[in-house]
């Protein structure tokens, strides 16, 4: 009969703990990074496309392609595991890598502006505009895993729960940052005046 109590007792207190919304939150995470990893792997996929109808265009310049392809062979040379996750350094480390993935297609696009061949190419044209579609899907899976990742955060770190955190060693998990913090804070200079001579 006391052995009953016990376990019911037990069952019961783990029921107020959290450990189950922590079991629940470490798999929505996982789940919403697989996600975002998804949404990378697209891009990554995109670019050879782009490159070679980029290539196509005799003139353009090769400085920013060769940037575009060892951005890509940097950001999927890097092996993400689940363990990713709860790791700061790897993860900020997979995060510069796509970074930079990002800006190389960003220089890429600008560039692109100043061919109206390869503008008018219908090829490049739909290239562009999945290339777009994407990104927008990486910022929508980012911005659901910086969610799961607040609410587990949370949980983590809010009483009685964070108690069963340490027992369990369920460390808060690290979330996006932003690299260039200094430079997106200050306000853009915007002249309208005449132009300078």
């Amino acid at each position: 009969m006391k052995r009953w109590i016990a376990m019911i007792a037990v069952v019961l207190s783990l029921t107020g703990c959290g450990y189950n919304d922590f079991q629940r939150l470490d798999e929505a995470t996982k789940s919403a990074w697989s996600e975002v990893l998804n949404q990378y792997q697209r891009r990554a996929d995109l670019v050879p496309n782009i490159v070679a109808t980029v290539k196509g265009q005799a003139n353009f310049e090769q400085e920013t392609l060769t940037k575009v392809i060892e951005a890509r062979a940097k950001a999927t040379s890097i092996q993400v595991t689940p363990e990713t996750l709860n790791n700061p350094e790897a993860f900020n480390k997979f995060q510069q890598a796509q970074g930079e993935l990002s800006g190389a297609l960003s220089r890429l696009m600008v560039v692109a502006e100043r061919y109206p061949e390869l503008q008018a190419n219908q090829a490049f044209r739909d290239l562009r505009v999945t290339l777009e579609g994407t990104e927008n899907r990486i910022t929508v899976a980012r911005n659901r895993y910086i969610q799961t990742v607040q609410e587990y955060n949370v949980l983590a770190r809010s009483f009685p729960t964070n108690l069963t955190a340490k027992v369990f060693s369920y460390q808060p998990k690290p979330n996006f940052s932003v690299q260039n913090e200094s430079q997106i804070s200050t306000p853009p200079t915007v002249d309208f005046g005449a132009p300078k001579k």
